[in-house]
């Protein structure tokens, strides 16, 4: 997967996001909290490189620090949307009976978009950070049960499964020592998109101004606060929202590196692709 540059550069840009948030009291110059009206709404300069937001505060140590919530979210969703996806999925694809009640229930879950049943639930049980944890696990998981039934059903009826069955292994051993090891591709690769829809859905819930608390700095409560500041100040929703794309695209592109990684057909179709242009180059240099 390290092989492409493009996931390289993806996965340098996580870690340096990662470790700067993590280490942001050790060297960020200013407090993202100090208030200082006298330097309200400043362009982008050498002492604020990012500018000023309406309360005079550092927006590029707003933006640093914002990312541990948006992370958090991030990871925890993706955590909790992959175990509780990844056991009903299994359940489901091993168990015909259950697997029709079951889908059922999935398949109305995913009648609703995603964001609009976490805005939904989020509007009835408060914008805490717990909170948003249950609402966007709740809209996400769905996804990964399906994905996780779709493996099962292909390889449940393989040779070495029925072999463990008629020698009298339990279910609880077949499902989770044989299959579940077979099916931990598409669950990483699924587990990677989730982290980064809920970087996207916590912040758009946080803009809809029922995501975390305000006070409290995230990519989604900046943007929130900059709306009306667009035409005057555009630097105070621009880098918050470049925060956001940066970060979401590279958990794409890793996730698309980790899928390619994991799925011998696409692996094999990019090396047969880059041996085709590789023999042109040459066909063409002794052409020329």
């Amino acid at each position: 997967m390290l092989k492409r540059k493009r996931n390289k550069l993806a996965l340098s840009v996580l870690v340096i996001i990662t470790l700067a948030t993590v280490t942001a009291s050790l060297w960020l110059p200013v407090s993202p909290t100090q208030i200082d009206p006298t330097q309200r709404l400043l362009a982008p300069n050498g002492q604020n490189w990012f500018g000023t937001d309406h309360f005079g505060r550092d927006i590029f140590a707003q933006t640093v620090v914002a990312a541990r919530v948006s992370l958090l979210v991030g990871i925890v969703v993706a955590l909790i949307s992959t175990i509780l996806g990844t056991i009903t999925g299994l359940i489901s694809g091993y168990y015909h009976r259950a697997d029709f009640i079951i889908m059922r229930i999935i398949d109305g879950m995913l009648a609703f978009p995603a964001l609009l049943l976490a805005l939904a639930l989020v509007a009835a049980i408060g914008g805490s950070i717990s909170n948003i944890f249950f609402a966007l696990s709740f809209a996400f998981f769905p996804v990964m049960a399906r994905v996780v039934r779709s493996a099962v059903l292909q390889i449940k009826n393989i040779q070495f499964i029925e072999a463990a069955k008629t020698t009298g292994t339990s279910d609880f051993v077949i499902i989770f020592r044989y299959i579940l090891p077979n099916v931990l591709s598409p669950i990483i690769v699924q587990g990677t998109f989730i982290f980064a829809r809920a970087i996207l859905a916590e912040a758009a819930l946080s803009f809809l101004g029922v995501g975390v608390n305000p006070s409290i700095p995230t990519w989604g409560n900046m943007l929130q606060e900059s709306q009306i500041y667009v035409t005057l100040a555009p630097w105070f929703s621009i880098f918050p929202g470049l925060a956001i794309v940066v970060t979401v695209l590279a958990l794409n592109i890793l996730g698309d590196g980790l899928r390619d990684a994991f799925d011998p057909h696409t692996s094999n179709h990019h090396k047969r692709k880059r041996k085709i242009t590789l023999q042109n180059k040459q066909k063409n240099a002794v052409a020329s």
